[in-house]
């Protein structure tokens, strides 16, 4: 309830997501005037436009200029007068701001429970953080609608294609044993399907288990093939953006950095192969005797860090990435030069237009992944006991001992009653945690 209150009262005056667009380092290219183009084109004011009578009605006919004009864009700040016409910035604003209120408080709880170490308490950021996961993907499902809108474009046919092919994908990977893929799908199954069952006999009801496994891996592959194909846009606008930023950087520490970001993905997913990560550190081939580089507890918690460090790094290449983006309206103009015939002057203000309206589509797309990508993250340190500290080798002999922190979402109750108890506090602390942050959000958004 805290947290709220200041989304709503300072979020308003100060916005991480109006600093990122605002603080001046991003320049947006202006259309030019009617005005503007006629003097170009050396025509006088009275001859811009031609009347003729067509069936007793007056046809009014466009002005029209050559292609090949000596055209040049002037730039200018993007302030916060200018966000207020750009499609999906009151979404966009939202979504970034409540992610750092959702950081921060996650960042808050995490030191109560290392501080007071309770024990039975329901942890309240892992519903902030499955809040952001849920508004980000509310977002990237009412971005791709609008593809499917669109008649004569292909971007229907581009998502459903990618749409099967991660599904397809998502079934051969669910195959592979937890010997080279380490997720951790048979455990988390298991305790599933044993505390479900718990669950319906405490209720009086029998039962086996909720769900088979086949049907749990085959919902896991539907979930991660809406997922693809809701990031399969904002995937293709990544790729185009790392190859103009890249154009525009000039030193050589940029471009590296564009280089690591733009393979963050791939790096993440490699962490969880084991013959080429784990296996490789857990037993090093140095020899006859294998040392481990690190204790498991470790690897889990540098692992933890490392995503954390790409996530950071993706957030401080934004900038870069947005102006490659508004550079495209130049890079149209230029592309126009070298083509032959006359273009109105009306398509040509939408087409410099065009590329700044939906710069916040654009960040959108750039930032819903990472919001996911982080703040599922933070819910696997929370729900996997990990730690954030790396311990010496020397101070414990069972890694699960220190992995073991009093911020678990598991009760460590002996009795069952008291469990219950705290289960059924839970969800109705829960439950009106929700509905509060529904209907503010709801206010926010004008739902």
């Amino acid at each position: 309830m805290v947290m709220a209150s200041v989304i709503q009262k300072i979020i308003p005056h100060y916005s991480l997501a109006r600093w990122l667009l605002c603080s001046g380092s991003l320049r947006w290219y202006q259309h030019p005037t009617e005005e503007e183009l006629r003097i170009l084109a050396g025509k006088q004011k009275g001859k811009s436009k031609k009347d003729r009578k067509y069936n007793g009605h007056i046809e009014n006919k466009p002005l029209t200029i050559p292609k090949d004009i000596d055209l040049h864009l002037e730039t200018k700040s993007v302030t916060e007068v200018d966000t207020l016409a750009l499609h999906y910035f009151p979404e966009y604003q939202w979504l970034v701001d409540f992610t750092v209120a959702a950081t921060v408080v996650y960042l808050v709880t995490e030191a109560y429970y290392s501080l007071m170490k309770p024990s039975q308490e329901m942890n309240i950021s892992i519903v902030w953080c499955l809040l952001v996961l849920a508004f980000a993907v509310k977002i990237l499902f009412s971005l791709t609608t609008h593809y499917f809108k669109v008649e004569d474009g292909g971007e229907r046919s581009v998502c459903v294609t990618f749409g099967f092919f991660f599904f397809v994908k998502a079934m051969a990977i669910l195959i592979v044993t937890e010997n080279y893929l380490e997720f951790g799908l048979e455990t988390g199954f298991s305790n599933f399907s044993e505390s479900a069952m718990q669950f319906l006999e405490k209720q009086g009801l029998e039962s086996q288990g909720p769900v088979s496994k086949l049907t749990f891996k085959l919902f896991l592959a539907v979930l991660c093939s809406l997922i693809g194909a809701f990031l399969t846009f904002p995937g293709l606008r990544l790729a185009q953006m790392h190859l103009d930023a890249l154009n525009l950087a000039s030193e050589k520490i940029t471009q590296t950095l564009l280089h690591i970001n733009f393979l963050a993905p791939f790096l993440m997913v490699l962490l969880w192969v084991k013959p080429i990560t784990k296996d490789y550190i857990m037993t090093p081939p140095l020899g006859k005797e294998s040392v481990p580089l690190m204790s498991e507890a470790t690897f889990d918690t540098l692992r933890l860090w490392i995503i954390i460090l790409l996530c950071a790094l993706r957030m401080a290449m934004m900038r870069n990435h947005l102006q490659a983006y508004l550079n495209l309206a130049q890079k149209c103009v230029d592309q126009m030069k070298k083509e032959a015939g006359r273009i109105s002057t009306v398509d040509l203000q939408k087409m410099v237009a065009r590329v700044f309206y939906y710069l916040c589509v654009i960040a959108l797309q750039y930032v819903a992944p990472l919001v996911m990508l982080l703040h599922t993250t933070l819910l696997l340190k929370t729900l996997g006991n990990y730690s954030w500290c790396i311990y010496p080798e020397s101070s414990s002999d069972s890694p699960m001992e220190n992995n073991l922190l009093p911020n678990s979402v598991y009760f460590e109750s002996s009795s069952a009653d008291e469990k219950m108890k705290l289960h059924e506090l839970a969800l109705q602390d829960f439950s009106f945690f929700l509905l509060i942050l529904i209907l503010y959000s709801s206010q926010r958004l004008n739902i």
